[in-house]
């Protein structure tokens, strides 16, 4: 079996599994006041040192939390509900339609329930929003802006993001910023001290610790009302009886993740460039997509993570080739939402501006910490085969889907609907608007009263 999904989840670091059974052993609330509960408070307060010397923080920065989606609401909601009471003219939140969708429907309920304004950065065909389409969003009005949310690093295509730019525009009109660092830390250099960030998400299970753990790095100075209301463990701005063992497993894993980022990160950029060259050369029409597939196009040095590669097959639909390849052995992701139990196109990609069809006919293969090159190895082994297998199962149903249709053109040969894709299923077309703005990803097709687009434009 070769694991290429590290992007969604990572094995738990051996570290982080002894800190953890360790842990479990001990007995103690860290609320408590007795002696079983302050030697719970020490071990907890001595990871949350730990953690933040690794992530150049202050200890009081540190609030842990239930993972990456509670860490993202938490910095959304709070921040913005904080910034409106103290100024009610601050409804507008600037948000790339890139997003995690913590981040994305987190937006999305700030705006159907409690009266934001969203305002969507355009990104550019590798899924970067750029510091000039930030300014031109936040000086169209800076008085009315809640915050900014801008993922450090694409948890589908690995596109990096300019973090200081786009700080250092923030920060003329002391706007806040959120950032979504779950793919970023323990693969990229990341200071929260030296970032200027205000409010820093990650997650346990993407370093190597466990799930159901992870921590927001909150600026001391910058306000932010509870989700959670209770015994205010967590600077009074997260409640909660803190899960001691998990908070032990996280430090560990950040600790050891970021002492050995360097070589990690090297040895994984190489994993990736031999998946990429296998896969076209199996391959040859495959798109790599991103920041990765721009510096193969044309030698940029745009920056991207090391360890994903994103493809687009051109005449595949993306959950075909996702079970061929787990019937191989080879476990990796589509990358797109599901909703409902019905795939929907990936609003990574249609937000960089592909058509429908190809963000459905994408895949994500992304390597970590204990990926080998036997790994590689064995995608490269049967990723031709499935992906022709892929294709022909595609037009069969195409042909299917026109007989039943009942359609033939002149010549006698059947067709799909005008504007269609290889599953028969029409496609949309206008998404993309003529000013270069994508849309939100929610309904790229048209804007309401609390979203708009903002592109460098404006």
């Amino acid at each position: 079996m070769a694991y290429l999904d590290h992007a969604a989840t990572t094995p738990m670091r051996p570290a982080a599994v002894l800190a953890m059974t360790e842990a479990l052993t001990v007995v103690g609330n860290a609320s408590s006041l007795h002696a079983s509960g302050r030697r719970a408070r020490r071990r907890v307060e001595e990871c949350r040192e730990r953690l933040a010397t690794a992530l150049g923080a202050r200890p009081s920065e540190i609030i842990f939390t239930a993972g990456g989606t509670e860490s993202d609401n938490l910095a959304i909601k709070g921040i913005y509900w904080a910034r409106r009471d103290a100024d009610q003219r601050r409804r507008r939140i600037l948000v790339a339609p890139t997003e995690h969708h913590a981040v994305l429907d987190a937006v999305q309920w700030l705006a159907d329930h409690e009266g934001a304004e969203l305002d969507w950065l355009a990104v550019d065909s590798t899924g970067r929003v750029a510091p000039e389409t930030l300014r031109a969003a936040i000086e169209a009005a800076p008085e009315t802006v809640a915050l900014v949310t801008v993922m450090w690093a694409n948890n589908e295509v690995g596109t990096i993001n300019p973090m200081d730019a786009l700080v250092a525009v923030a920060s003329e009109h002391d706007i806040p910023l959120h950032s979504d660092a779950v793919q970023a830390v323990g693969m990229l250099p990341v200071d929260f001290g030296a970032s200027g960030i205000s409010a820093l998400s990650l997650a346990g299970h993407k370093v190597g610790g466990p799930i159901g753990v992870g921590a927001l790095l909150l600026r001391r100075d910058v306000a932010c009302v509870p989700l959670l209301h209770g015994g205010g463990q967590e600077r009074d701005v997260r409640s909660g009886t803190l899960d001691a063992p998990a908070v032990a497993a996280l430090s560990a894993a950040v600790e050891e993740s970021v002492g050995q980022r360097a070589p990690t990160a090297r040895r994984v950029e190489g994993l990736r460039d031999e998946l990429i060259a296998q896969v076209l050369a199996q391959v040859p029409d495959a798109v790599v997509n991103g920041a990765a597939g721009e510096r193969l196009r044309t030698g940029s040095e745009q920056p991207a993570l090391p360890g994903i590669a994103h493809f687009t097959f051109p005449g595949c639909e993306g959950d075909a080739l996702l079970m061929l390849l787990d019937a191989k052995g080879i476990e990796c992701s589509t990358g797109s939402a599901c909703t409902a139990g019905v795939a929907e196109a990936s609003h990574v990609l249609i937000a960089m501006g592909a058509d429908r069809s190809a963000a459905r006919g994408s895949l994500r293969f992304s390597l970590g910490h204990d990926s080998t090159p036997e790994d590689v190895r064995e995608l490269g082994a049967v990723i031709g085969s499935v992906v022709e297998r892929a294709r022909a199962a595609g037009v069969t149903r195409r042909r299917t889907a026109s007989t039943d249709d009942g359609r033939s053109d002149p010549s006698g040969n059947t067709g799909g609907p005008a504007n269609a894709d290889l599953s028969g299923r029409p496609t949309e077309t206008g998404a993309r608007k003529s000013s270069g703005a994508t849309a939100g990803p929610r309904n790229s097709m048209d804007t309401t009263d609390s979203t708009r687009t903002v592109s460098a434009e404006v």
